[in-house]
């Protein structure tokens, strides 16, 4: 497999707190699955989690930059948990597409956050 792009992003713990508190359930289901939703809330410290996903959606989308990604939704992108307790990228809908029209093979993820940011890189791999 070859790199074909690699997207990484930041984003303020407290700002997509901020964001559901603010916005509720409506940004909820704008921006997370009803999977991500469930895993995000069965943890301690859900903006945590929610922000890390935000990261990582934002980090999938720089792989995905091009002329083809418009109307690509926040739920095109979900965060998934393997078995092993790693992060997977799983795309639906327009970002499927997206990344079918590139030769996108998989996305490669990682993610970390502390209390005041979390973060998230994403590879985008082509297969050769």
């Amino acid at each position: 497999m070859t790199i074909h792009r690699l997207g990484t992003h930041i984003v303020e713990c407290a700002r997509i707190a901020n964001m559901v508190q603010q916005h509720g359930e409506l940004f909820l289901e704008r921006v997370y699955t009803p999977d991500e939703m469930e895993y995000c809330s069965g943890h301690g410290s859900p903006h945590h989690l929610y922000a890390a996903r935000w990261a990582a959606k934002e980090a999938v989308l720089k792989c995905l930059m091009t002329r083809k990604t418009a109307g690509i939704h926040w739920t095109d992108i979900e965060v998934v948990v393997d078995s092993d307790g790693e992060p997977r990228v799983v795309l639906a809908g327009q970002a499927r597409r997206a990344a079918n029209t590139i030769g996108i093979e998989e996305i490669l993820l990682t993610m970390a956050h502390c209390r005041t940011y979390a973060t998230a890189t994403a590879i985008s791999l082509l297969d050769d």
